[in-house]
């Protein structure tokens, strides 16, 4: 919340010209912009907002908070976090983006928005890194395919051996569940009908509900199902077994090419002063190194991704061109068309 100081009326001219001296202090002096300078070197001038484009209580919003949270302090400055969801993050990217590029205005990023939703919409609505100045990685968050725990498929061999049609529930078009999905069934020769719904949360309701056969969610959101008893884990989608399933293999060890997890970072716009940038990178690195943010990744399930950002680039640059080469190389249409 942002807190301002109202200054009493003074009869006397001495008294008008004390709150105006302690006005222009508080605003390192710059009256007609309030945020950081040109520079940098006034960074921050007020609280630093995390802009993040899912909704409130999914994986991407719990760690954005954690980060905000614990950054703030070493920042000098509050964090506040704002949810503007849509288009799987593209229209919060895209408003950021276009933001002053002063340290003032952050988003949270997911991978997929960046590497596997070009591949589902146009040219014009694709998102790229060309306009965000990359702060630092975060975090990976690996997808789990499930079924319900009645369910008699307990193998991917199990349900290739089947010789039927699925429907299967993934977190929207243009995500990395989708294409982990769509890329295992090609490759497995298993017919299968995409159902996206907005988020892990309705998908994995559809799962329980025995609306669709199969959904691939984030693991943090399908591990209290899983724990539970109700949801039972196929087989999870990244390079290696997950360290919060170590009995569960992945589907590269089932003998399929799908290496898809969930990478987030941080980053402003294009432009932002390197001295705001270093400041930035320093609150979030506290943040990492703090004890409560620790503890929140290992409650959460999640896989600490701790790069920079020119890693970040290049790592999302090569897994979107992976990505390309697999929707091509199936025949996989993203898009529903």
């Amino acid at each position: 919340m942002i807190h301002s100081k109202f200054a009493r009326r003074s009869t006397s001219a001495l008294g008008v010209a004390a709150v105006l001296a302690l006005t222009l202090s508080a605003c390192g002096g710059n009256v007609a912009n309030s945020g950081a300078s040109e520079d940098g070197t006034e960074f921050p001038s007020g609280p630093v907002t995390l802009t993040i484009g899912q909704d409130p209580g999914g994986s991407t919003d719990l760690i954005g908070r954690a980060i905000a949270e614990n950054a703030s302090e070493a920042l000098g400055a509050p964090m506040p976090v704002v949810n503007k969801p849509g288009a799987n993050g593209a229209l919060a990217t895209q408003e950021v983006a276009n933001a002053t590029p002063d340290g003032q205005t952050l988003i949270l990023l997911n991978a997929s928005l960046i590497a596997i939703t070009p591949l589902a919409v146009s040219e014009d609505e694709a998102v790229t890194l060309d306009d965000l100045d990359v702060i630092s990685g975060i975090s990976q968050d690996d997808y789990v395919l499930v079924a319900n725990a009645e369910s008699e498929y307990e193998t991917v061999e199990d349900i290739v051996a089947a010789g039927k049609a699925f429907n299967f529930a993934t977190t929207g078009v243009g995500t990395g569940s989708q294409l982990a999905q769509a890329l295992l069934f090609k490759q497995a020769g298993v017919e299968g009908t995409d159902v996206p719904f907005d988020g892990g949360s309705p998908a994995m309701t559809a799962i329980l509900g025995n609306q669709v056969d199969f959904a691939t969610i984030q693991l943090g959101e399908a591990m209290p199902q899983i724990e539970a008893g109700t949801l039972r884990p196929i087989v999870t989608f990244s390079d290696e077994r997950n360290q919060y399933l170590p009995d569960v293999p992945t589907a590269l060890e089932a003998g399929y090419d799908v290496p898809v997890s969930q990478y987030r970072a941080i980053a402003a716009p294009k432009g932002t002063p390197e001295p705001a940038l270093k400041k930035l990178r320093e609150a979030v690195s506290a943040a990492f190194e703090s004890e409560e943010y620790k503890t929140f990744n290992e409650e959460n399930l999640f896989t600490p991704h701790e790069i920079d950002g020119e890693q970040v680039t290049e790592e999302w640059t090569a897994n979107a061109a992976k990505y390309k080469e697999l929707v091509e190389k199936y025949d996989i249409d993203l898009g529903g068309e």
